[in-house]
């Protein structure tokens, strides 16, 4: 199974050794990952992998989210299952 996280917020030095350091710690692998700087905003996407997670869900995206918080920037992590629910026609 699969997760999508997105991230905005303005740029600053090391918000994806951050994120990915969550990642490892809850053994979430990082499938795929698209960023881009727009002048000083900062904005990703990361498709996940979260067949190993080591925590429930709901404490990873707890996580994220508090994450975010700390460092100004807002981290949505949402389940696979919902985000295709969300945009299917």
């Amino acid at each position: 199974m699969k997760a999508v996280i997105s991230v905005t917020g303005c740029d600053a030095v090391g918000i994806i050794a951050k994120i990915s350091a969550v990642c490892a710690e809850c053994s979430v692998n990082i499938v795929d990952i698209s960023q881009t700087v727009l002048q000083k905003y900062f904005s990703m996407i990361m498709l996940v992998e979260i067949d190993s997670i080591n925590v429930p869900f709901a404490d990873f995206v707890d996580r994220m989210s508090d994450l975010g918080k700390a460092n100004q920037l807002e981290i949505h992590t949402m389940h696979e299952d919902i985000f295709n629910a969300m945009h299917r026609i």
